[in-house]
């Protein structure tokens, strides 16, 4: 089990909102784990950009990632990551910007052409629906511009900004946007905690087409999956019961908050919704420390991955940071 020993590993955090839980509560939750987990050494607490969902409370990304990190000490945060399409690079420069001063050497932006919610929400952050014609490369290397010293002769500039150290890191749920890390010589994270389809074709196409940049010699490949640990498989399983639940009202457009396991309805799902959750959630890790050594290892072995990334949907917040140490265990 010694390849468990070589990777990172990091956290993704969506900021759930559980069951009769106020706003005020779930940020703090949030913030609790992140210095949990720091204290656990992981390598980064990443934010991920969702809009209208009931269910998910980090809408407003670059806030909470100041929030985290001002809390916590070494653990890079980030954004897994920040819907480039949803604003202007500029603004993004700047924000990220003003994180990088107040946080110096700790933040890292993740970034992701899709919404992060429906079409309608996307056509009123975007302040149109011409977002299919896109060019998610152009405004990376925009942003690039913005960030770079080099800018300082611009008419606009980014300030917060203009030389900031802030690492780029392309997010993807297909294999579209592993071509385009690996033209542009970025790290790639692939989401396969919520679409794992592609990601074997995906990591492999992003390796075999790297090319070296200024930022990365060789390919990096962050692998986001489901995680629920426990001290015994039954218990894992039963704790992963309101997880399932929320890929379901995913799936059946009931995206309602978070439900302990108890009150889940998975037996009221039909045989296509159990199909379309199978497929969701093939890249999920479920059960005791024992059971997951072993099928990380065959995993991490498989994939070549160089991070796992966990995204942990457990609704008792004890038993998440116990999952959470499980974890930290298999890869210390």
């Amino acid at each position: 089990m010694e390849r468990l020993k070589k990777i990172n590993y990091s956290v993704l955090d969506l900021a759930y909102v559980r069951e009769g839980e106020t706003l005020n509560q779930t940020f703090k939750n949030t913030l609790e784990n992140a210095k949990f987990v720091d204290e656990l050494g992981y390598s980064r607490y990443w934010l991920s950009e969702h809009h209208n969902m009931q269910n998910v409370a980090s809408a407003a990304t670059s806030i909470l990632i100041g929030y985290v990190a001002s809390a916590t000490k070494k653990i890079k945060i980030g954004s897994g990551g920040i819907m480039l399409p949803n604003h202007t690079t500029l603004s993004i420069a700047e924000q990220f910007g003003t994180l990088e001063a107040l946080y110096p050497n700790r933040i890292d932006l993740g970034l992701g052409r899709a919404p992060g919610t429906d079409q309608l929400t996307a056509s009123i952050l975007r302040r149109g629906d011409n977002f299919m014609n896109y060019d998610f490369e152009a405004e990376i290397k925009n942003l690039q511009q913005y960030f770079s010293s080099e800018n300082n002769e611009s008419k606009v500039r980014a300030i917060p900004g203009e030389g900031a150290n802030v690492p780029l890191y392309i997010l993807g749920s297909s294999t579209d946007s592993a071509f385009l890390a690996a033209k542009l010589g970025l790290p790639y994270a692939f989401a396969g905690h919520f679409a794992p389809q592609q990601f074997y074709n995906a990591v492999e196409i992003y390796r075999s087409q790297f090319q070296p940049s200024e930022f990365l010699e060789e390919p990096y490949t962050i692998a986001c999956v489901n995680v629920v640990a426990a001290n015994t498989d039954e218990e894992a399983h039963y704790l992963s019961m309101s997880m399932y639940q929320g890929f379901l009202n995913i799936i059946t457009d009931k995206r309602q908050p978070i439900v302990s396991p108890e009150k889940t309805q998975l037996e009221l799902a039909s045989p296509e919704q159990k199909y379309m959750l199978k497929g969701m959630t093939a890249l999920s890790f479920i059960g005791s420390k024992g059971a997951l050594s072993q099928s990380f290892d065959e995993f991490i072995f498989e994939s070549k991955i160089d991070e796992i990334m966990v995204s942990s949907n457990i609704f008792d917040q004890k038993a998440k940071r116990k999952s959470y140490q499980i974890v930290s265990e298999l890869f210390r």
